[in-house]
């Protein structure tokens, strides 16, 4: 657990260093525009630099950088003044709740799904289900969500076509069942698209399990469909999905990009995708962080459930 904690220690300070420079390294900066103004000075220019710590060397900005995230300090957002931190966390919470929700409930479709087809192999079953991941699989998110809007939203009126929340202020438990009505669709449309992958991949796996010896020794055994179930395919097939998740969670923050733009929802996503296109660096790598953090915490968790899946791990 100590070797872990180091190296998660060491990697974020590798991260740091090299997202560092490479958004350092970025042509033109966010004070390009300022410097073809004609109404801007020179001094203005060099103020604004000294006020962001901009007129330092890479190495002092990087420092001082590092000081201030040992304190949670993300610095100033270039484009609105605001604290860094407050930014993040008046987005990231709406993020992590939809694309937390679309993870946990493509685990568990995909999951039985896949399973499903697997033991129904070339039966009518399978076939359906292999339409359905393949249709998913190839299917654009925008483009679902634009027909989710048109049909659903426009033509039907069932589903909000935007937003968090209504016109209408609501409060107390009205507040959230209106903010669980607005996320049906986005939320929808991430379930569908991440289905695709996951099921043909559970799918592979069963039919490999399927195929080993020790399945046919428990089939010969007379063991029910739910025993062999619970005791030979979910074990075996729950440590790769399992490590395969650990690795999802950067998705968490910047997968959802294109649906938050469509149904206008202040998410992580768009505010990295705004903050990279006005070049605001505090924003920027306050996120990449974030990310770094997420992913290296998904390692750690996918092992501590592998670890606890199966103990025999450990004696590797």
């Amino acid at each position: 657990m100590i070797k872990k904690f180091f190296y998660i220690i060491f990697m974020l300070l590798l991260i740091s260093i090299i997202s560092f420079l490479a958004i350092h390294a970025a042509p033109n900066s966010f004070f390009a525009a300022g410097e073809l103004n004609p109404n801007m000075t020179e001094e203005a220019i060099q103020q604004l630099k000294a006020v962001y710590g901009l007129d330092k060397s890479l190495t002092a900005q990087y420092l001082d950088w590092i000081k201030n995230i040992l304190t949670l300090n993300f610095g100033i957002s270039f484009v609105t003044g605001q604290d860094v931190s407050s930014e993040i966390l008046k987005r990231l919470p709406i993020t992590l709740i939809m694309n937390s929700i679309a993870l946990v409930a493509v685990f568990i479709i995909s999951l039985y799904l896949g399973i499903k087809a697997a033991l129904e192999y070339e039966k009518k079953a399978d076939y359906i289900i292999r339409q359905i991941s393949l249709v998913s699989f190839s299917m654009p998110s925008f483009y679902l969500a634009l027909l989710f809007i048109i049909f659903l939203s426009l033509n039907l009126n069932l589903f909000p076509i935007a937003g968090l929340h209504s016109i209408e202020p609501k409060e107390g438990f009205a507040y959230y069942t209106d903010m669980a009505w607005h996320l049906v669709l986005p939320v929808g449309v991430m379930i569908f698209v991440g289905l695709g992958s996951m099921i043909i991949y559970v799918r592979s796996l069963t039919l490999e399990i399927l195929k080993s010896d020790y399945y046919f020794f428990a089939l010969s055994r007379g063991l029910s469909q739910r025993q062999l179930l619970r005791y030979y395919i979910l074990p075996n097939l729950l440590p790769p999905i399992i490590t395969l998740l650990g690795l999802s969670l950067p998705g968490l923050i910047g997968g959802s990009v294109i649906l938050e733009s469509i149904f206008g929802i202040d998410g992580m996503g768009q505010l990295f995708f705004m903050s990279a296109l006005s070049r605001d660096y505090p924003i920027i790598m306050g996120t990449l962080i974030i990310t770094a953090f997420l992913t290296l915490l998904g390692n750690m968790i996918a092992d501590l459930i592998l670890l606890k899946l199966n103990p025999y791990i450990k004696r590797g």
